[in-house]
Parts: structure tokens; sequence; C-alpha cells
């Protein structure tokens, strides 16, 4: 596992593996990527929230290792998804496979942690004579497990007790349950007081007939000082060949000018329709 491979992890599979790099076993943490970049694990499966994995040491037999976190309660489990289910973009990414970023705000505001916070919160046991934990066959599977996660971050909730079966279907009934569906009747009868076409129609789309109140309009500035021009840099002109380097240049800051003017007019035209 070089650093190219550690780099193109995804964020919260390297969160797992941190929580094993910051800890004082250094000798003994590259023997165990040597142990999982050589093969030496030979298995690793899930039995509910526990890992069990085979790891092949010095003796003939492999050893056995597992390893478990606390597992979340039902009630933190059903409030933790009903979190989830409340954010779109929650909903979104786990529904699509993937972990959102700031995932963890759902579980810190019931008093939960996704991640462990130290290695003494795993519980992982070795079959190996050495009593230290983590041993480098420990070791080895916490890093397997890291790639594990890259594959499917929910492995991490099953850890925490949900399988991605459960997490997925809790969702999507409590998404369908906050837009209860409608009889055609009722949408007819809701559009036809509202006055709005049951069609759509793309001329229309931009188009508002109705007079806005003034106090709806908001003229803010850009998110950034620099123009569009600006961003887009040199103008290019190409063009005649028999021109000198100097001309293009003047050429190019004559265009330029140009542009800048047609943007401030355009700019104070747009203003004047919004207040209009």
């Amino acid at each position: 596992m070089n650093n190219s491979e550690i780099q193109s992890r995804e964020w919260w599979a390297q969160r797992w593996i941190d929580l094993l790099e910051t800890s004082r076993f250094k000798k003994r943490l590259e023997r165990a990527r040597n142990y999982a970049r050589q093969g030496n694990v030979l298995k690793i499966e899930f039995t509910g929230a526990k890992v069990l994995a085979q790891v092949q040491g010095t003796e003939v037999e492999p050893y056995q290792i597992t390893l478990s976190l606390d597992q979340f309660t039902e009630e933190q489990w059903n409030y933790s998804i009903e979190t989830m289910s409340q954010r779109a973009i929650f909903s979104a990414r786990l529904l699509a496979g993937e972990m959102p970023q700031n995932i963890e705000e759902v579980f810190t505001a019931s008093g939960l942690s996704l991640y462990p916070f130290t290695l003494s919160e795993v519980h992982s046991r070795c079959s190996c004579p050495d009593k230290e934990v983590p041993c480098k066959h420990i070791g080895a599977v916490y890093y397997l497990l890291g790639d594990r996660f890259s594959e499917d971050p929910f492995v991490l909730f099953q850890l925490r007790g949900r399988t991605k079966e459960q997490i997925i279907e809790t969702l999507r009934q409590l998404r369908s349950s906050d837009a209860p569906e409608e009889s055609s009747h009722q949408i007819a009868e809701v559009s036809a007081k509202a006055e709005i076409p049951t069609t759509f129609r793309m001329a229309e789309f931009w188009q508002y007939d109705q007079p806005l109140d003034a106090s709806l309009v908001a003229i803010i500035p850009a998110p950034s000082s620099e123009t569009t021009l600006e961003i887009l840099g040199t103008i290019n002109l190409g063009g005649n060949a028999a021109k000198t380097g100097n001309s293009k240049v003047a050429d190019a800051q004559a265009v330029k000018q140009y542009l800048d003017a047609v943007a401030q007019a355009a700019s104070q035209q747009a203003v004047l329709s919004a207040f209009s």
C-alpha cells in the first residue's frame, strides 16, 4: 500500500485507517501493512455486526481475528435514520452508495459517534501469542477493512448494527411518507383553483405574467469581484499571421474594452428592468 493507494481512498475509509496510524505502534504498523499487501489476510467476512478474519502468520494454521464496535440501540438508529431522511442530500448520497461528507452531524446530534475515537473502542482479538493489541495480524485486517469501506460505506453502519438493506429500506419508507400521494382528482382541483396549467410548455417557462412585488427583488453582488471576461483571461484573436505580437495584443485589448462596456451596460439595464 503506497502513498497513491492511500490518497485514492474515500475520505470515510481513510478516516478509519487514520485511527490505526495515529497509534504508537510504528514498527507493528509497518508489519501490518506488509501483511495486508502480501496477501496474508486469507478471509474477511461479516457475521451480523462482527468481523471474522483469518490471517496467515508464522504458524501453519492461520490466526483467527474478530473485530467489533459497540452497536447503537434500536431507538438510536431510528432517530438517526429519521434525521437522515429529513436531509435530502443525505438520502440522495446514501441511496447512491456514497457517504455524505458531514454524516457525523446526524449521530452527534444524539450524542453518538459513527467512528470510534480511539483504538480502545474497537473490540479486537487475535489467536496469536502476541499480547499487544492491536497485533500485526489485527492491523492487517484493519487496512483491508479500509478498502472495504471505500467500496461500500454501509459496512461501517453494519458494524454499528444496521445493514445496508435495512437503512435503505427505512430511508425510502420515511421519504415516501413525507410526500403522500394525492389522487388525480385532488391534483386537478388544486390546479384549477390556483390557475396552474396542467401541461408544461417550454416556451413559457421563463415567463411570469403576474406583477412581482418589489420587496421580493433582491440585488446582491456577485460572489467574486472578477467579471466573466477577467476569469476567461487574454482573448486569443488568432487570424492574420502577418500581424506582429504587439498589434495582436492591442487588438485583443480593444476587443476586451468593448466587451467590458457592453457587459456594464447590460448589467445596468438588468437592474433597471428588475425594478421597473
